[in-house]
């Protein structure tokens, strides 16, 4: 089955978040302490992620186009709307240290972008191993636990994105070569890895109440920057 590891890295932010949502009644003190250990450990995976480009040119271009385009959609705001409807619907509170939408981006970003989540769906597409999903699944799922006590039930709605994003490779894996050709899918996913680093690097600021920088605004990058190195690399072929 195809869709595999996929479901079960879905069920495992599921279970983790539910899980994550007992704890919210931690001692104050300690919450904030755990909440700042996350936002130091959060900056050195973004920085990681984020020295992975090739071409910080790509990089630049994509952030910028991305961060216009998600202004003028108002990402943010429509996200802390949703927020807001679903914290009516299900009774539940935002979390102490951050909205609806810091718990739902900053989840988003963490399990869906990176090389363990775009490979994972490539092998269960490609060769049905899922291995590496599920070992995904584990510790997102861990992760997931520890962002839903401090962040809230935005961490839990994460599981849309990671599902969609890893789904949808993971169903395209077989025609992928005929979508972008093999010599070019580790650059791409090097640009696509920074940016989403870069990002991530922005979250942890956030936890780490250092800046208030609207990151779900920023998010179209991500996806811009495939078409911004498909041009990129047919300007430096010609």
């Amino acid at each position: 089955m195809v869709l595999f590891g996929t479901i079960v890295n879905g069920l495992g932010i599921i279970i983790g978040s539910t899980c994550g949502l007992a704890f919210t009644s931690i001692k104050k003190s300690i919450k904030e302490t755990v909440m700042q250990a996350i936002g130091l450990v959060v900056f050195v995976i973004g920085i990681q992620m984020a020295l992975s480009t090739e071409n910080i040119i790509i990089v630049l271009i994509s952030m910028l186009l991305g961060a216009v385009i998600g202004e003028l959609l108002q990402l943010e705001y429509k996200i802390q709307k949703f927020g807001a409807y679903i914290s009516v619907k299900t009774g539940s509170h935002e979390g102490k240290n951050g909205s609806f939408a810091d718990g739902f981006v900053a989840a988003s970003l963490l399990f869906a972008v990176g090389a363990m989540a775009t490979i994972g769906a490539l092998d269960s597409g490609i060769r049905l191993d899922h291995e590496l999903l599920l070992t995904k699944a584990a510790l997102d799922g861990f992760t997931a636990l520890v962002l839903t006590s401090t962040l809230g039930i935005g961490v839990l709605f994460s599981f849309i994105p990671v599902m969609f994003y890893q789904g949808t490779i993971a169903l395209l894996a077989t025609q992928i070569e005929a979508i972008i050709p093999s010599g070019h899918l580790d650059g791409f996913m090097n640009e696509m890895t920074s940016v989403g680093g870069i990002l991530i690097v922005a979250i942890a600021l956030n936890i780490l109440n250092i800046t208030n920088i609207r990151i779900a605004n920023i998010l179209p990058a991500v996806v811009v920057v495939a078409g911004v190195y498909a041009v990129a690399k047919i300007l430096f072929s010609m």
